[in-house]
């Protein structure tokens, strides 16, 4: 075991996690001060020395993304200037994640762009989970670990869904299929499949449903809900199709825009998200959503990275 020690350095993004994961670990937060002169500016100061320790910054890519992004770098740069050993980026749910491949022409691959910033800020290491697309952790050139909120996700369903034994796992859209029937094979459950047309970016036209959900509960599953129109009205498509209720298990809560009045007014009985994104505030104004806490994956994969 190396003799330096875990220093874990949190930004503005998410607070409350790298509080959680500090406790998981037995240690406190570093004492990082980061905030914004008059004209915008990012600043950075850290307070206690790092040099030759075993840095963790945890930012998560959420909120005022460019804004927290900006203060991961310049926090990492800060870290590496002052001699740290290793510094480790911990981004539960890691920005610009969609914008993966050309989908058109001129389009701008914006995460591998967010991998060369990274890496040329210093990082060393990069922790994140359930990336939207796995090959994103081949635009780096340092190691990547992809965590999975999969047996979080399935842990879930056995103690908070009643007659889950009865329930199906639904896809929302073809990309999904893979970790719904993932899910669907660990539970011995069967799986549905629901095809969108898409007229434009975020806004969903018409949903076909492939499978058999009549009388069961069906727990849609997705890496991310943004604006929630695909889950609301993958909702409506089940509950038309006979189902009994939906759930919706979600790992990413990004939850914008109309997002909220959406799931309030929608059939979902429930929608869970884990805490890779703050959402304390949501739940105040929405009472369907629920929480899965994923801090304690993130602390042990801080603390096998370290030892």
């Amino acid at each position: 075991m190396s003799s330096n020690s875990i220093r874990i350095l949190a930004g503005n993004s998410h607070p409350a996690l790298a509080r959680l994961i500090a406790k998981r670990l037995g240690t406190d937060l570093a004492n990082v001060t980061v905030s914004k002169y008059s004209n915008q500016e990012t600043a950075v100061t850290i307070g206690e020395s790092v040099r030759d320790e075993d840095v963790f910054i945890i930012q998560s890519g959420c909120g005022e993304i460019n804004d927290h992004l900006m203060e991961l770098l310049i926090m990492i740069n800060a870290c590496k200037t002052a001699s740290a050993r290793r510094i480790t980026a911990v981004l539960p749910c890691f920005p610009y994640a969609r914008q993966d491949k050309k989908d058109k022409s001129r389009a701008p691959i914006s995460a591998k762009l967010v991998a060369n910033m990274l890496s040329v800020a210093g990082a060393d290491h990069v922790i994140t989970m359930d990336l939207h697309a796995s090959q994103i952790q081949g635009f780096f050139d340092c190691p990547v670990d992809n965590l999975y909120g999969e047996p979080s996700v399935l842990r879930y369903i056995r103690e908070n869904v009643p007659d889950w034994k009865k329930a199906i796992i639904v896809s929302p859209d073809a990309g999904g299929a893979k970790r719904a029937t993932s899910i669907a094979d660990h539970l011995d459950l069967d799986f549905a499949l629901i095809h969108k047309e898409r007229k434009k970016a975020n806004e969903v036209s018409r949903m076909v449903l492939v499978g058999d959900v009549t009388d069961k509960i069906a727990i849609l599953v997705d890496d991310m809900a943004d604006t929630c129109g695909t889950l609301g009205l993958a909702a409506k498509t089940l509950m038309d199709n006979g189902a009994s209720a939906v759930y919706a298990i979600v790992i990413h809560g990004v939850l914008s825009g109309k997002a909220l009045d959406v799931i309030n007014n929608s059939v979902l009985t429930r929608v869970v998200v884990t805490n890779t994104i703050p959402h304390a505030e949501k739940k105040k104004v929405c009472p369907k959503l629920d929480t899965i806490d994923v801090s304690a994956v993130l602390a042990e994969a801080i603390r096998r990275t370290h030892n």
